[in-house]
């Protein structure tokens, strides 16, 4: 019998392959893993940024000296943050809002990989913050046009045309789209609004999210018209995924419910009725409505679950959710006719911040939910009683109260603060002068019953001595649109000089 050699050409070429991987495999063992240290990803390359993107994450392909990367990162303009890792994975995240309208640069040189000590190759990164953009309803001239005012880019756009009288808006969160109440314009033209929306022309393409290119500005579309219903308040949720609104039968006045829109827009009635104020609470599943006394917390969705909002029944009006939505600002209507502020968070611990025998008109957290905006009245005069309302500024740790700014007397008063928190919108009714400066009197002991000290928190310039307060070319009684800026130092807030900006009211910003 022969035997055939085990030595055939298929098996000696095997053999080969495989003794030259253990050579290749011997050799990196004995002389490490020369590939040079680099930056794979950076998560907000080429990205449009916003107030909720807190932190960034650069993928290394080697693991880092990780003390080499936090020293040598750099980021222009300058942003205020803190390090930390895990695995190949390297955050920043900002311990400041990141303020908008401005392009910034990263890069990393000199960082060194372990266990070698390998230079990482330069690396260079590069994204934007969102424009900074406000939305308001024209007056005078303009009165009932949506406006889009971009002070990025300086630019003002309508968003309406001519023939549609804007009641009340509300932003999308992605910014590229408003849904707006509108009524067609006309000598016997009342409150009968039908919802739309309506495209701003922009688009931020966040972090994590698809890229896509915005759609044309001033693209309208009828979501809701008022043939069987009158349509009266709405509320759009946070994530913009549905919609609740009061809606009243013509056939039967007296039937009046909620509906909820889903993304669909197909209506579907709540059976729940609301004969005041309502807001959709910020996990999107609830509806906080003002009932009586109380606010009562209905489930939007069938659920087993419990509501984190079980302590809002005691109070009488929501001003604002913190941004995390882990507090609330709410409003205690009291037997003496006095009103209370008060700050609730989850674990159900009440803060009263002030008592007033005027009213509590608004009021706005600041981004991280240390600061409360509100605009609040105070009673002046004997005899004829009138409120004159003021713009104040509360610290929630310290429970200090500091006046930003004095009204004439009114009720039409609005603010919102700017997502980065860096500009603060108040329009008005600017019939008559209002005093230009910003000051920082302490409030009297009889409307807070804190004694502020203003050197502990605000600084507030006013103008040099002799200098005429600026001109104004406003008809009576046209609404006007104010800018205050505001400059973040550490636990301070600086407050400027106000800045006229238009004729208009309920301004918003895009988030």
């Amino acid at each position: 019998m022969r035997f055939h050699s085990f030595a055939q050409p298929l098996d000696r070429a095997a053999l080969s392959v495989f003794l030259g991987a253990l050579v290749l495999t011997l050799l990196l063992l004995w002389g490490g893993d020369r590939t040079q240290p680099q930056v794979r990803e950076f998560s907000w390359q080429n990205r449009d940024v916003g107030a909720d993107d807190r932190a960034f994450i650069l993928t290394f392909n080697r693991l880092m000296d990780w003390s080499s990367v936090a020293t040598h990162l750099k980021i222009e303009p300058p942003l205020e943050g803190k390090a930390s890792w895990s695995g190949r994975r390297f955050a920043y995240t900002l311990t400041q809002p990141l303020p908008y309208g401005q392009a910034f640069k990263v890069s990393l040189a000199d960082a060194v990989s372990v266990p070698q000590g390998k230079p990482i190759k330069p690396f260079q990164g590069q994204f934007r913050s969102r424009d900074r953009v406000l939305v308001y309803l024209g007056s005078g001239a303009e009165e009932g046009r949506l406006i889009l005012y971009n002070l990025t880019l300086q630019q003002k756009i309508f968003l309406t045309p001519p023939n549609l009288r804007v009641f009340d808006f509300q932003p999308y969160p992605a910014g590229d789209r408003i849904l707006f109440s509108a009524g067609e314009r006309g000598e016997q033209m009342g409150f009968d609004p039908q919802l739309y929306t309506v495209t701003t022309g922009l688009y931020f393409n966040a972090p994590d999210t698809p890229r896509r290119q915005p759609r044309p500005v001033g693209e309208i579309s009828l979501i809701l018209d008022n043939s069987e219903y009158q349509n009266l308040r709405f509320q759009l949720a946070n994530d913009g995924s549905k919609i609740v609104v009061q809606r009243v039968n013509r056939l039967q006045p007296a039937d009046s419910s909620l509906w909820l829109l889903d993304e669909n827009f197909q209506p579907r009635r709540l059976n729940q009725a609301a004969a005041g104020e309502f807001r959709i609470a910020p996990d999107n599943q609830h509806l906080i409505i003002a009932q009586g006394q109380g606010l009562a917390i209905v489930p939007l969705e069938a659920t087993n679950g419990e509501s984190n909002f079980d302590f809002l029944p005691q109070y009488g009006m929501v001003l604002d959710f913190s941004r995390d939505g882990r507090q609330v600002a709410a409003v205690k209507f009291n037997p003496n006719f006095s009103r209370s502020l008060y700050v609730v968070d989850i674990f159900g611990e009440h803060r009263e911040l002030l008592t007033i025998n005027g009213s509590i008109i608004a009021g706005q957290f600041d981004p991280q939910g240390k600061f409360l905006y509100a605009i609040l009245t105070r009673i002046e005069g004997e005899g004829n009683y009138r409120e004159v309302p003021y713009l104040a500024l509360l610290d929630l740790q310290t429970k200090k109260l500091f006046k930003l700014k004095d009204f004439d007397p009114q009720q039409e008063l609005y603010l919102s603060l700017a997502p980065d928190g860096r500009i603060l919108a108040v329009d008005s009714v600017e019939g008559r002068e209002i005093p230009n400066e910003v000051n920082n009197r302490d409030l009297d002991s009889e409307t807070a019953p804190v004694n502020p000290r203003p050197s502990d928190l605000v600084e507030l310039p006013t103008a040099p001595p002799g200098s005429p307060p600026p001109p104004r070319q406003l008809p009576a009684q046209q609404h006007q649109i104010s800018l205050l800026p505001l400059k973040l130092d550490q636990d301070k807030i600086v407050v400027g000089m106000p800045e006229p900006l238009a004729p208009g009211l309920q301004a918003r910003w895009l988030p």
